[in-house]
């Protein structure tokens, strides 16, 4: 499925939201909605993807702060992000997106996080098939790679959103 076949659902917007905003005011990261990646330099069809120079991950994270600038601006972000993370909607299927994941590790992310809405679960991986889920009975979702910590009910809204 390319990226513009893609049919977020109103649940994937929803987590999506919440994630970004567990990230705002966060002095370590910068987090950027459904941003293009500039993924000229691999192959992306060794990855079975038909998107053919870019990637669009549905948030994704920069260390550091970014400064709005309104006389620069850019299409594409050439450099990687550190993290990326996908949420499944409906009309997707994990084979889809854990190829991404392959493209974003070749890339050099560090970390992708597989968001799964219907059951609540968020896998982390750390390189591909190195992975840890956080389900039904965690109330934490952590990145030992970047050193997250994130509480896993607010990002299905089920707690109070903190800061």
């Amino acid at each position: 499925m390319s990226e513009g076949q893609k049919m977020p659902s109103i649940n994937h917007s929803f987590i999506q939201a919440q994630i970004t905003g567990l990230f705002f005011n966060n002095e370590r990261f910068t987090p950027f909605v459904e941003l293009s990646l500039d993924a000229s330099q691999v192959d992306l069809s060794q990855f079975g993807l038909k998107a053919k120079d870019e990637l669009i991950p549905d948030v994704c994270l920069y260390e550091g702060v970014h400064q709005f600038d309104p006389l620069s601006d850019a299409s594409k972000r050439s450099d990687m992000p550190v993290l990326t993370i996908e949420i499944i909607s409906p009309s997707q299927g994990t084979d889809d997106l854990l190829s991404k994941f392959k493209a974003y590790f070749a890339l050099g992310v560090k970390s992708c996080w597989l968001v799964i809405p219907a059951n609540e679960v968020i896998t982390v991986y750390s390189a591909q098939g190195d992975f840890e889920s956080f389900g039904s009975k965690d109330t934490e979702v952590i990145d030992e790679i970047l050193d997250i910590h994130l509480p896993k009910p607010q990002i299905f809204g089920k707690g109070k959103h903190g800061s």
